[in-house]
């Protein structure tokens, strides 16, 4: 597959790129860094430097998917990016089936047996410093909810989402999933791993999964 990558170079996106690679895709990123996507992927991938707002539908047009791995700096109120860049990218694509669209969206939206994972969220000491991102992100699986004319899926972390490497998985939909000691976690390799499984072999339309790491 010709697969695009939005925020190539951040955690999440440059492990996206390296399992990508490691299959036999063609990669290319979507960046504003034009030298440190260089410096990361040297001649392995095609790199498009430009900021995520300026992307067109020009831009995507050749690829079979595009990810959006894009992110915020935690703490500078920027969060409704997400949001922006989800209307924007769904605007470029507004009836069409390729590329396909994956989101990868927070762990906020996942539900609990005490209720939204973000209302717990909210209730952390000084949460107000980070929980706009959050926040952000379970309006933007909102939004996408109400997308019927787009091929879309989204992909929500566990409670606790590690840089690290790739593990063996397991796959929830909504809830929150723990794994025997109580633990919800997934690493950014895991996470590349989840994503590249279904996009391969793919199982879930315009709704969103979960994954932890076993």
């Amino acid at each position: 597959m010709k697969i695009g990558i939005i925020g190539a170079t951040g955690k999440s996106g440059s492990k996206i790129v390296t399992e990508a690679l490691n299959r036999g895709h063609q990669v290319t990123a979507l960046v504003r860094n034009k030298d440190k996507a260089t410096k990361l992927f040297g001649g392995t991938v095609t790199i498009i430097a430009k900021d995520a707002f300026d992307i067109t539908k020009q831009d995507l047009t050749n690829l079979d998917v595009v990810i959006d791995a894009f992110s915020v700096p935690l703490g500078k109120h920027l969060a409704y990016q997400h949001i922006d860049l989800a209307v924007h990218l769904v605007h470029l694509l507004r009836e069409t089936e390729t590329p396909r669209l994956v989101f990868i969206l927070g762990a906020g939206s996942l539900q609990t047996d005490d209720g939204l994972l973000l209302d717990q969220l909210k209730k952390i000491p000084d949460s107000q410093a980070w929980i706009d991102t959050p926040e952000s992100q379970t309006h933007e699986l909102d939004f996408l909810r109400t997308v019927t004319n787009v091929n879309w899926v989204g992909v929500s972390p566990a409670a606790s989402f590690v840089d690290g490497p790739k593990t063996d998985y397991a796959l929830g939909k909504d809830h929150v999933l723990y794994d025997a000691n109580q633990k919800s976690e997934v690493s950014t390799g895991t996470m590349a791993v989840a994503i590249l499984d279904e996009l391969e072999n793919p199982s879930v339309h315009q709704a969103r999964f979960t994954i932890r790491n076993k």
